[in-house]
């Protein structure tokens, strides 16, 4: 049992810095966005799932949710604070009518995080309960989080084109997923394998996708679609 304990914090910690590289992934692509003033046809959705996720998974670890998740809060509060950097980023590069669907995203989860706070602190008296509930809740914004690259590989597959597919993303999400499934089978721990299964896949997915595309993709210039896009 104690080995067990040490190997899954050992895991646990290897998690975490996986994580952290890929919450970093995205530099370049956000360098490529301020280099050219412009966020072309990068999609900010991953970024904008990806801090309710944070969000959330953040509130789970705290201790009058779940006592023992403190690597938990670490690094989801990090992640938030370098993912809202990233959307800071796509708002001052975007059109107004971007922006607006940004900032619009952006006050429905802190409207949904001020009502789970709310329901969870006045309502669930037992962190037993609580970390049931936020829990699951987490569960589901993690499944969105891995979900939200599927807008980016529908367009990758309809211009048969990876030019806006962040590759280091790809790679992180499939690293992260699988270190964290590693993480949740040494201690069962369906909160943390299910999506973080699904993230695996999703990763995979995406690289399967960058490797049949690679040689499609017109890395100079734009298609039509993608121009009409930014119009």
């Amino acid at each position: 049992m104690v080995e067990t304990g040490l190997i899954r914090t050992v895991v646990g910690i290897i998690g975490n810095v996986i994580s952290l590289g890929l919450f970093l992934s995205p530099i370049p692509t956000m360098a490529a966005i301020m280099r050219q003033k412009s966020v072309e046809n990068f999609k900010p959705d991953p970024y904008i799932a990806t801090v309710l996720n944070c969000f959330v998974w953040t509130f789970y670890g705290l201790p009058f949710v779940h006592p023992d998740s403190t690597l938990v809060v670490t690094i989801n509060g990090a992640g938030a604070a370098i993912e809202l950097f990233y959307v800071l980023i796509f708002v001052i590069f975007s059109s107004w009518g971007k922006r607006r669907k940004i900032f619009v995203a952006l006050v429905v989860e802190v409207v949904f995080m001020a009502i789970l706070i709310f329901v969870t602190l006045y309502f669930l008296h037992t962190t037993d309960d609580r970390t049931t509930v936020v829990g699951i809740i987490a569960v589901v914004f993690n499944i969105v989080m891995y979900a939200a690259p599927l807008t980016v590989m529908k367009m990758v597959i309809s211009t048969k084109s990876v030019k806006y597919m962040p590759l280091a993303l790809a790679i992180g999400n499939a690293a992260n997923g699988a270190v964290w499934v590693v993480y949740a089978c040494l201690r069962f721990d369906p909160y943390v394998l299910i999506p973080n299964g699904l993230g695996t896949l999703s990763g995979i997915l995406q690289l399967t996708l960058y490797a049949i595309f690679y040689k499609t993709t017109n890395w100079d210039g734009d298609d039509d679609e993608n121009r009409n896009d930014n119009n």
